[in-house]
């Protein structure tokens, strides 16, 4: 059994390595021991970390060749909202890699990205997707099998907070869309998520500090997160959890934009375009599904599709109208969420 003293920013470095290695080491072979030429800042969401750090090595090594140019991107991650307001705030990144569209539309607000940044790549900029899964410790021993199982009595969710954490978001959102798509109404919806909310023993800040909370302090019966995030972690201590796949979940897309104000002011647009651009490109959505993310390539979803069970899922336009909708009734303040909580 792995030490659980280890930081879990460590936990993955192991699988990281045997993934990647032959990869990210010859591109660290060729990358410039002096400063770079050009450099980006990839603000993104917080479990994301291990693949950006596995994607950022073979792009630069790329883009050096093709272009003679040395080019560093550095990474800063946190959850997915509080990383955008930071953005917001002033950070100057040059691209933003999120988890969910409403953090990009809030900076398109603030005319920091253009408004119709979804158009400017492929698949409404999100080059992958993931969905809302259960892990739970080995043999399941509360028995969790669907969003209902949730709400029990005794059952203790980790959760991250939906009001700083795309994760969190994702997860209420699919809680409640579950039972609209099975046909209940908003009431029993409603009814739902309150109770799996008040099986919540603490609202972390972001996805990865909530594994940490159900890994390693041994909080909850179940954590609910990211499909990518529970493999990673079966992967790396396999022998101590489970993975429990719910009949219905929500797609959540991983959306990417350029930071137009930050990039026109430092003349950094084309690399930080060409960055974006190789998300899509053969190598890197090999690396996104070697991270246990759905790639948008048919090809590569076909090679791994061993590793990605099939599940129903509903998206956020259909059932919620959007995420500025979803947004200002469940999010904002004084909405559904604080009104759910706040009565805990």
């Amino acid at each position: 059994m792995p030490n659980k003293k280890i930081a879990f920013s460590a936990v993955f470095s192991n699988t990281r390595r045997l993934l990647l290695a032959g990869v990210a080491a010859s591109a660290m072979a060729v990358a410039p021991a002096h400063a770079a030429d050009v450099t980006l800042l990839n603000v993104s969401y917080d479990v994301a970390r291990e693949l950006y750090k596995d994607i950022n090595p073979v792009f630069e090594a790329q883009y050096a060749k093709q272009s003679g140019k040395s080019i560093e991107v550095k990474q800063s991650h946190g959850g997915s909202s509080k990383q955008a307001r930071s953005v917001a705030d002033g950070l100057e990144a040059s691209v933003v890699t999120m988890n969910q569209a409403n953090d990009i539309d809030m900076l398109a607000d603030r005319g920091l990205v253009v408004q119709d940044w979804a158009k400017r790549f492929p698949n409404n900029a999100a080059p992958m997707y993931s969905t809302m899964v259960y892990l739970v410790r080995k043999g399941n021993p509360k028995g969790i099998k669907d969003w209902a199982d949730l709400a029990k009595p005794g059952v203790k969710v980790v959760i991250p907070n939906p009001k700083t954490a795309g994760n969190g978001r994702y997860t209420y959102l699919a809680a409640w869309g579950s039972v609209l798509q099975n046909g209940g109404k908003d009431a029993q919806a409603r009814d739902l998520v309150t109770k799996i909310f008040r099986n919540v023993p603490v609202l972390d800040g972001g996805g990865r500090a909530a594994t940490t909370t159900f890994t390693q302090r041994q909080i909850g019966d179940v954590l609910v997160t990211f499909e990518n995030e529970v493999n990673l972690v079966r992967a790396e201590m396999g022998s101590d959890f489970d993975i429990v796949y719910p009949s219905v979940s929500i797609l959540a897309e991983s959306p990417v934009a350029v930071v137009d104000k930050v990039v026109d002011k430092r003349g950094i647009r084309k690399e930080a375009t060409a960055y974006l651009n190789f998300l899509y490109s053969e190598a890197g959505q090999e690396i996104i599904a070697k991270h246990y993310l759905r790639p948008r390539s048919a090809a590569v979803l076909k090679k791994y599709s061993a590793q990605f069970k099939p599940i129903k899922l509903f998206t956020v336009d259909e059932v919620f109208g959007g995420w500025r909708a979803a947004q200002k009734r469940h999010f904002d303040d004084g909405g559904e969420f604080d009104k759910i909580y706040g009565s805990k």
